[in-house]
C-alpha cells in the first residue's frame, strides 16, 4: 500500500529536481522516493549493521577464511579470557 505525501520546495529546487528527473528518465516522483529510500537505508542502525557485516564477510571470503576458521578464532578468543 501506498500514500501520498506533500511537501514544500522552492521553486528553483523544483526546477533543478525536474530538470535532472528528466535527464535520468525518472518522474520527480521516482527521485523523491529514492532520495527517501537512500535516506533511510544510510540513517537505520539495523541496516547499517547489516551492511558492515556484509562487507566484512566479502573481505575476509576474498582473504580466504571461511566460518570454521571463525569459529576457531572466537572459542580461541574465549579460552583466553
Amino acid at each position: 500500500m501506498t500514500t501520498q505525501m506533500i511537501i514544500r520546495i522552492d521553486s528553483e529546487m523544483n526546477n533543478r529536481l525536474n530538470e535532472l528527473a528528466r535527464v535520468e528518465g525518472k518522474t520527480t516522483s521516482q527521485m523523491v522516493r529514492e532520495l527517501i529510500e537512500h535516506y533511510i537505508k544510510e540513517k537505520d542502525i539495523g541496516t547499517y549493521i547489516d551492511n558492515l557485516w556484509d562487507r566484512i564477510g566479502g573481505k575476509l571470503r576474498v582473504k580466504g577464511i571461511n566460518q570454521r576458521d571463525m569459529n576457531r578464532a572466537i572459542r580461541e578468543s574465549r579460552k583466553s579470557r
